[in-house]
C-alpha cells in the first residue's frame, strides 16, 4: 500500500479509501466489521464516511454506518490506527436528519455531536461539507440555477463555525465534498483573510465517465495543494460492464434502487462500452483498469472503494498492481473525446 501526506496536514492516508455508504443497508454490522478488517490488514487506514449514511438515505437507517464504525473501533481498539473522516449534511435532501437545519453554527455544533457518540470517539480527522448550502449543478445536475436570493447562511459563518471544532479539538482538519471551484476558493480565501483553518481535501466524484474535476478544481488542486478525495471511481460499479446490455445482477446497488440512474444515460452507456472494450484489448479486468485510470491523476489524494462483500473489494485494492502504459492512457483519451464528460 502507498501512503500520501495530505498537503497542509500532518495526515498520511493511504492511497485507497474505505467508503461505507453501503454499511446499515446492503451490509450488515458483521459484514461492516469483515470489511473494515480486512481493509486495514490489506493497509487501508482510511475511512470515510457520513451522518447522511447508508445510502439510499432514509429515517429508518440514518445514522447506522457511522453506529457500525464506532462499535467495531470500540470491539477492536484501532481508533488510533486510521484516519477518520465524515461529513455534516447540508440542508435540503434530508429532513429527516434536523429539522429546519442547515450549515450553520447551530447545525455544525449538533451534527458533530452526534456523530462522535455514533463513532465512540472524542475526535475526527477530517470533517467534511457533504454539500453545499447554496443551490449548486452537482450530483450531475448542470446548468448554473442563478438562485434569486442569497443563503441566509453564509461560507464565512460555516467556515467559523469548522473552526470553533478544530479549537477545541473534535476536528482536527476539515475538507469540502461536492463543492465548485467558486466555493472552494471562496472558502480558501475566507481561511486566509480571517486566520481560520484551511481547507485541505475535496471530495467530488471523478471516474471515466465523469471528469468534470480536471476543469477549474484540478488547477485548484495544483496551486493550492488541496487534493482530491475521489469518489465514485466505478461510476456505481458500471465501468465494471456489469450492467451492460440492460443486465440487471441480482443484489447490485442500481438492480436494487433504480434511482440511481446518474451514468445509465445514452452517451454513458456507448462510452462505458467503449472503455470496455479497451480493458479487453489489453487484457485487463475493466474496473481495476478504470480504478488505474483515477489512482494515476496528480491531483487525486486518495481514491474512495466501496463494496458488498470481500471478493469486490479484494479485487479492488489488487487494482494498485495495474499500471497504465502510454498506449492504454493513448486509447482512454480518444475515448474520452469521443465522448466527452458523458455523466456529470
Amino acid at each position: 500500500m502507498e501512503y500520501i501526506k495530505l498537503p497542509n496536514s500532518t495526515l498520511e492516508v493511504s492511497k485507497l479509501c474505505l467508503g461505507t455508504m453501503t454499511f446499515g443497508e446492503q451490509n450488515s454490522e458483521a459484514e461492516a466489521f469483515s470489511q473494515l478488517d480486512f481493509a486495514l490488514e490489506r493497509g487501508i487506514n482510511f475511512i470515510d464516511t457520513a451522518e447522511m449514511y447508508p445510502v439510499p438515505p432514509i429515517a429508518k437507517t440514518q445514522g447506522l454506518t457511522e453506529t457500525y464504525i464506532g462499535n467495531w473501533l470500540q470491539q477492536s481498539g484501532k481508533r488510533e490506527k486510521v484516519v477518520l473522516a465524515t461529513k455534516v449534511s447540508g440542508p435540503r435532501n434530508c429532513p429527516h436528519i434536523r429539522e429546519n437545519f442547515s450549515l450553520d453554527r447551530r447545525n455544525i455544533h449538533l451534527a458533530i455531536d452526534d456523530s462522535l457518540k455514533r463513532l465512540k470517539t472524542d475526535y475526527v480527522d477530517l470533517y467534511q461539507i457533504h454539500w453545499p448550502q447554496r443551490q449548486t449543478n452537482c450530483f450531475g445536475k448542470l446548468n448554473y440555477p442563478y438562485p434569486d436570493k442569497q443563503e441566509e447562511v453564509t461560507l464565512i459563518e460555516t467556515l467559523e463555525a469548522l473552526s470553533e471544532l478544530v479549537k477545541v479539538g473534535k476536528v482536527r482538519y476539515i475538507g469540502l465534498s461536492n463543492e465548485t471551484p467558486w466555493g472552494l476558493m471562496s472558502f480558501l480565501r475566507l481561511a486566509e483573510k480571517h486566520e481560520l483553518p484551511k481547507v485541505i481535501s475535496i471530495q467530488n466524484p471523478y471516474s471515466l465517465l465523469n471528469r468534470s474535476f480536471e476543469i477549474g478544481l484540478s488547477e485548484i488542486s495544483h496551486y493550492e495543494g488541496v487534493k482530491l478525495l475521489a469518489y465514485s471511481p466505478l461510476a456505481f460499479g458500471c465501468l465494471s460492464g456489469k450492467y451492460l446490455n440492460g443486465a440487471k445482477p441480482e443484489g447490485a446497488r442500481c438492480t436494487l434502487f433504480e434511482r440511481f440512474s446518474r451514468y445509465f444515460t445514452p452517451q454513458g452507456i456507448k462510452a462505458t462500452e467503449a472503455y470496455i472494450d479497451i480493458a479487453r484489448k489489453y487484457n485487463l479486468d475493466p474496473a481495476q483498469m478504470a480504478l488505474a485510470f483515477v489512482y494515476q491523476q496528480p491531483f487525486v489524494g486518495s481514491t474512495i472503494i466501496g463494496a458488498t462483500d470481500l471478493v469486490q473489494l479484494e479485487a479492488n485494492i489488487e487494482s494498485l498492481n495495474v499500471q497504465l502504459n502510454d498506449d492504454i492512457f493513448h486509447d482512454i483519451q480518444e475515448i474520452g473525446v469521443r465522448f466527452p464528460n458523458p455523466c456529470p
